[in-house]
């Protein structure tokens, strides 16, 4: 019953993550009337505050007692729940982008914490289950991520079919998962997290980490993008609105069904080489979405298919990747992935920070799909910049002997 636990859990922190930047833009716009710029300022100030934060968490995730860890993970849970329904069901009390930012802040300062113990406990859990246990571990925590993020996606456009306020609708059906998964995984909290505390510096240190961290951030920034953009491209450029939902479960769906089999490929012939599979299937999917125009949506759909099952490469095997080295070296596992989590999240931020302002600078007003050169600079900035993204994070994967020593790591 382990790894299913796992599963859920990493259910119940993906639907708090991507999902976050996929539909709160989209909301706080149509709902409010809050500019893209403003939202886009927002997140990346809410990204400076995890400069501070992510260390700070990192830091008391490894100094907490075994026994200590529980009433944490429930707070930061109990966290989580707040945030999400204030952000989508309660009517915004004052100035709305003001609401927003607090609602995410408490929302994402319970999913740092969660995500870094989480994360590090995996390293452990996954010596426990002998050759193989990270990657077999990896496939069962990025496949419930998958699952949890197709879910909180479609979510909203259900409920809204069904007559029910939809984000509302979300919010609470969000703070009764977090309820479930919590009490699942609450006795697999205690448990050892391997090495000394060294802080971010000493983990920098250390020559692949640094390696590791520059192409998790390079790769996943053209998600960051698309997934920021991704309602607005099917809404304009595509002129197909009412497939914004069907196109994103579709997308992540595929995520999910790829993830168990890049597991199993990376088993037999490397996640290294795997990874850089993964990377080429993306690339090719992003230069074809480039030339995409207004009507063009079964081509969009085999697209959604192409990048989700590269999405499923990249979720799998990068954080695999990072926990055997981290374990190698007997890095501390709660530090190196509050130093992980805070790349991440760094990405989404800089994307929304940068595509959101450049649009709104372009003209772009979304819901007006008349101006052809706003039009351009969207598909510009959803699909040929992660496309050249794409093409960087390769050149480093495959140019910088990572795919070599990963080859020979026994435990992946």
């Amino acid at each position: 019953m382990i790894l299913p636990r796992y599963a859920l859990f990493a259910a119940l922190l993906a639907s708090a993550g991507l999902p976050i930047y996929i539909h709160a833009p989209k909301f706080y716009v149509d709902s409010y009337g809050v500019g893209l710029a403003q939202i886009g300022t927002a997140l990346l100030l809410l990204r400076l505050i995890d400069v501070i934060q992510d260390p700070l968490l990192g830091r008391l995730a490894g100094k907490l007692s075994q026994a200590g860890r529980v009433p944490a993970a429930g707070i930061a849970i109990a966290s989580m729940a707040l945030g999400m329904v204030g952000l989508f069901a309660i009517t915004p009390p004052f100035a709305p982008i003001l609401w927003m930012a607090l609602c995410l802040a408490i929302l994402f300062t319970g999913f740092s914490f969660l995500t870094i113990l989480f994360y590090a406990r995996g390293v452990g859990q996954a010596q426990s289950l002998g050759s193989g246990g990270h990657i077999r571990l990896a496939g069962w925590r990025e496949t419930g991520a998958l699952l949890g993020v197709s879910l909180a996606t479609m979510a909203p456009f259900i409920l809204e079919g069904l007559g029910m306020p939809g984000f509302a609708g979300f919010a609470i059906i969000f703070a009764g998962l977090a309820l479930a998964a919590g009490l699942l995984m609450s006795p697999l909290w205690p448990g050892p997290l391997g090495g000394l505390p060294t802080g971010f510096g000493g983990l920098l240190a250390d020559r692949e980490i640094r390696r590791l961290l520059i192409i998790s951030f390079v790769n996943a920034a053209p998600v960051a993008v698309t997934s920021t953009l991704f309602l607005f491209f099917v809404e304009d450029r595509l002129g197909a609105p009412n497939l914004a939902g069907p196109l994103l479960l579709l997308f992540f769906l595929a995520a999910a069904a790829a993830a168990p089999i890049w597991s199993r490929v990376a088993r037999k012939y490397g996640a290294g080489r795997t990874l850089a599979s993964g990377m080429v299937l993306s690339i090719l999917a992003f230069g074809w979405a480039f030339m995409l125009g207004t009507g063009d949506t079964v081509a969009f759909a085999l697209i959604c298919v192409a990048s989700g099952a590269a999405l499923g490469a990249d979720m799998t095997l990068l954080p695999a990747i990072y926990a055997t080295h981290v374990d190698k070296i007997r890095a501390p596992e709660a530090e190196a992935f509050g130093l992980w989590n805070f790349a991440a999240k760094l990405t989404l931020a800089i994307a929304a920070a940068t595509v959101l302002p450049a649009l709104d600078l372009a003209g772009y007003t979304p819901g007006a799909s008349g101006d052809e050169a706003a039009l351009a600079q969207l598909s510009l900035l959803y699909a040929a910049l992660p496309c050249a993204l794409k093409v960087v994070a390769l050149a480093l994967l495959l140019g910088g002997g990572i795919t070599r020593e990963v080859q020979s790591c026994p435990n992946l």
